[in-house]
């Protein structure tokens, strides 16, 4: 049985003033994040996630991982069930949460769906998925203007009630987003007001993946932390203090959100 303590999550229902930024002229601004109402997931015992996040066939640098980016409780507050069609966009040639979703689905009589090119098909039918999952790629689809289009085409491939689910870097409000993205960092509600104006609903936010650590001021941007640890770049090298420092930050500051497809008026 899996210990169902963790870290407090921070759910809520956005509703706050206007703020400027580019890119999203009317976007709310967002509550400090202490203000949040504090909810945490409801978490059920499901033996079929915990053995695909504990799995041995998992690589060993994934699972290395897991203290970072808190697979079970993440899954569980995105709403993962047994039997549900799941599609992941641009999983990468790693394929973190391929290596647990593919098995997870193959267990459950689900269906899991990597998707690297959603404006040319999402591999499901129009209003047959249950969930998108879309881990640290808003700050590229921000700076080449595929945002938009992107989550037209999730909102169309999820049924309603469907659930699109997000992980990200998280960059400092009131930033502007051309500004924090080629350091692989987005405000978070920069991603809601993406999100909300292609016609999903905001239901929940969590900081389960928050780090406070991280401070996003980094000589090679998001990169510079783990996993990737870039060290040198352009005639720039790190020296093994600042290495080590860096080290000690562990992975990025993150968003967790949770969207929905609104389900049809009656």
């Amino acid at each position: 049985m899996r210990p169902l303590a963790f870290s407090a999550v921070a759910a809520c229902l956005l509703a706050s003033p206007a703020f400027a930024q580019s890119g999203a002229p009317d976007a709310p601004r967002l509550p400090h994040r202490q203000g949040l109402s504090m909810e945490m997931p409801s978490f059920s015992e499901d033996a079929a996630l915990e053995t695909a996040v504990a799995a041995a066939t998992r690589p060993e640098a994934d699972r290395a991982r897991d203290g970072d980016r808190h697979p079970f409780e993440t899954l569980t507050f995105w709403g993962l069930q047994p039997g549900l069609t799941v599609v992941e966009i641009e999983p990468g040639r790693a394929g973190w949460w391929r290596n647990i979703l593919e098995p997870y689905a193959a267990a459950t009589g689900g269906r899991y769906v990597p998707v690297n090119r959603p404006t040319e098909g999402m591999g499901v039918a129009d209003g047959t998925a249950d969930m998108v999952v879309v881990a640290r790629a808003f700050h590229n689809w921000s700076r080449d203007g595929r945002a938009e289009p992107y989550l037209a085409a999730f909102f169309t491939a999820l049924k309603p009630g469907g659930v699109l689910a997000v992980e990200q870097h998280r960059a400092a409000e009131g930033l502007n987003v051309t500004e924090t993205a080629p350091n692989g960092y987005v405000p978070e509600s920069w991603v809601i007001h993406a999100a909300r104006r292609a016609g999903f609903e905001l239901e929940a936010r969590s900081e389960l993946n928050a780090n406070p650590r991280d401070d996003r001021d980094h000589p090679f941007g998001v990169w510079t932390l783990k996993p990737t640890r870039t060290s040198e770049r352009d005639g720039r090298a790190l020296t093994p203090d600042e290495r080590a420092a860096l080290d000690a930050i562990g992975e990025s500051d993150r968003m967790t959100l949770r969207f929905r497809k609104p389900y049809a008026a009656d």
